[in-house]
């Protein structure tokens, strides 16, 4: 996959250290987008950008971003320093992604950290980049999410479920609200489109959740940059999987679900929004 489709247009891809998101960035930069390729570290993302450009990228179009997404306001710091330097941006790749440990473990903003890395990153970032999204004309958001969603429960009594916890029942409401949250971040005349995909059983730091082989993380993303090419159409808040849109969990079509999880976002983001 090579050439110019994407010349001009800029793109934030979460989590492109490694896995899906780091050949998500590779294939972005070579259809001739800027890349800002983020990772956990300043050394992490600077290490990915080596490995980029020795895979053929052009140096000039890639930027290094750092941020911890287990600590908000590291989330709030990134986001203003992309609307800073790019009032207008065109593709937000949500890939960044955690395995929930093996106990109940909560960030320092109070947060399950499987649910504040995989899903209040996100939320938290379509927020605050609404306007350089805007801005674009025709931005498009796609979450990285996971066929688990349809397997997962909302616990809306105990969403970081300290009380019965389970490291694959909180990874998968974490994907499931992504899920749900899809067309929320694309609201009515903001000139954006949102969607959420799975990627399919690829060989990530992820693969121990669902078996034991998967097929190479270019696979995956060569589906997520599908569907941020500009020819290919997609339906805001749509959930694709193979290519086709897909049916979501039941919960993912109840509004009166979908209303509930953004109020529990904004609650759980508190003043980092």
């Amino acid at each position: 996959m090579s050439g110019t489709v994407l010349s001009g247009r800029t793109a934030l891809v979460t989590g492109a250290s490694s896995g899906i998101g780091w050949e998500t960035a590779r294939l972005l930069a070579g259809l001739g987008a800027t890349v800002l390729v983020h990772a956990r570290t300043a050394a992490e993302a600077e290490a990915a950008v080596g490995r980029l450009v020795a895979a053929g990228a052009r140096r000039d179009q890639l930027v290094e971003l750092a941020a911890d997404f287990t600590h908000l306001a590291e989330i709030a710091v990134l986001a203003g320093t992309v609307v800073k330097h790019y009032p207008a941006l065109d593709l937000l790749v949500n890939n960044a992604a955690a395995m929930a440990p093996e106990r109940c473990t909560l960030t320092e903003d109070g947060n399950e950290v499987s649910l504040q890395v995989n899903f209040l990153a996100a939320h938290l970032l379509a927020r605050l980049l609404r306007a350089p999204l805007s801005a674009a004309g025709d931005a498009r958001i796609v979450n990285v999410s996971s066929s688990l969603h349809r397997t997962a429960s909302m616990n809306w009594a105990d969403p970081h479920r300290t009380k019965r916890y389970s490291r694959v029942a909180a990874y998968a409401q974490s994907q499931l609200a992504l899920t749900m949250a899809t067309a929320e971040m694309a609201p009515a005349g903001s000139g954006i489109t949102a969607v959420s995909l799975n990627p399919g059983q690829c060989a990530t730091a992820l693969l121990p959740l669902y078996g034991r082989t998967g097929a190479p993380a270019a696979e995956g993303a060569a589906a997520v940059v599908r569907l941020c090419l500009p020819g290919v159409p997609v339906a805001n808040g749509a959930y694709y999987d193979g290519g086709s849109v897909a049916q979501t969990a039941l919960v993912a079509q109840e509004e009166r679900s979908l209303k509930r999880l953004a109020r529990l976002a904004d609650q759980l983001v508190g003043r980092a929004a």
